[in-house]
């Protein structure tokens, strides 16, 4: 079974083949430097980036796979369906990833599969390893942070997720806030590694009684510090450090190293008590937060002492991509769920779909 996959949610255009499980091509073109100026994604400029290039991402992925004769005239000898990221995600994005693969599945009489956005992250560990099933995943990314207890693939019970901004969708604001750059993530990852992360004992919200996380607070508390070590000007809060303010390295550092460390603490000894309760012995981490140095030394540690084990996909599939489009798009292929309920939805939620 040979799947191509199409993944336009945000500001990642990617086109993957994968068959029977395995990669044949993944190519993802990324939008960041075109934000970069605006410190955040621009939906209008992300919608146009992908209507521009798709049929350029999609003909690379094909040659990738099949050699220099494949192109998007030639898709069906090559292909059997065709998946795209149904949602969450930016509309006007969603809409030219569906559009592109919808126009691809009519014209060359192949199938077309809806996949959701946040099973993709859930599963494409898979694609490296075989992790067996139940397992706990963290999906974590800057728009996402949900705790899904997955039964089998197809089977989702999502027990916890962020009540306000998610866990990368923090750091990108912290960054912002402090001139860091954009994206903010591995800016604030790379300063952390030189500071000290018990410098400022930030509140680690635990939020007992729930699963469910809130890092709003984290991120109000370091707009505080900064402005009480006054660096941010008299009675100034937001939007950032003003333009002609330098912060002391040592500050910065130290101050970016408490910051991640009250996130990962929190991140982490939720996602292991989650487990724990679960009763299951396995832990699944994706999103582009899986990235994250200081994320994936931690988890290693709780989890080995835990007897727990934790799995982590290759930094290519941690990003958002086709490749656990495809990947997830051929399961549903496989249990006869192509074509069914297609919509688009910027808001759309895992669900089961298995029986």
């Amino acid at each position: 079974m040979t799947v191509l996959g199409i993944e336009t949610s945000c500001d990642e255009t990617s086109a993957a083949v994968v068959r029977n499980g395995r990669v044949l091509s993944n190519v993802v073109y990324s939008q960041v430097k075109s934000h970069a100026e605006f410190a955040g994604v621009v939906p209008e400029l992300a919608s146009r980036m992908h209507m521009e290039r798709l049929p350029a991402i999609i003909e690379r992925a094909l040659r990738g796979a099949f050699g220099k004769n494949a192109s998007l005239k030639t898709v069906r000898r090559y292909v059997s369906a065709v998946a795209f990221t149904q949602g969450p995600g930016l509309m006007g994005a969603l809409l030219m990833g569906k559009i592109a693969a919808q126009t691809l599945a009519e014209a060359h009489g192949l199938r077309l599969i809806g996949v959701n956005h946040l099973e993709g992250h859930a599963l494409a560990m898979c694609l490296e390893q075989k992790v067996k099933a139940p397992f706990m995943t963290l999906i974590v990314s800057g728009g996402h942070t949900e705790l899904v207890h997955v039964r089998t693939a197809g089977r989702y019970n999502v027990i916890g997720r962020t009540r306000d901004d998610a866990a990368g969708e923090v750091f990108d604001k912290v960054a912002k806030f402090l001139r860091l750059g954009y994206p903010g993530g591995p800016m604030v990852d790379r300063l952390a590694a030189k500071g000290n992360p018990a410098a400022v004992p930030f509140t680690r919200p635990m939020m007992p009684g729930t699963w469910d996380f809130s890092f709003s607070g984290i991120k109000t508390a370091v707009l505080y510090y900064v402005r009480d070590s006054g660096y941010a000007g008299e009675g100034r809060v937001r939007p950032a450090v003003p333009a002609d303010k330098t912060l002391p390295e040592k500050f910065t550092s130290d101050l970016c190293a408490s910051f991640q460390e009250a996130v990962v603490d929190t991140l982490v000894e939720k996602t292991i008590a989650a487990a724990k309760r679960k009763k299951v012995r396995r832990v699944v981490v994706g999103g582009g937060v899986a990235a994250n140095r200081r994320l994936r030394e931690k988890f290693k540690t709780r989890a080995k002492e835990e007897g727990l084990s934790v799995h982590f996909p290759s930094m290519s599939l941690c990003t958002d991509n086709a490749a656990m489009i495809a990947y997830a798009g051929a399961l549903k292929l496989k249990a006869g769920r192509a074509g069914k309920k297609l919509a688009v939805d910027p808001s759309m939620r895992i669900r089961s779909w298995a029986a």
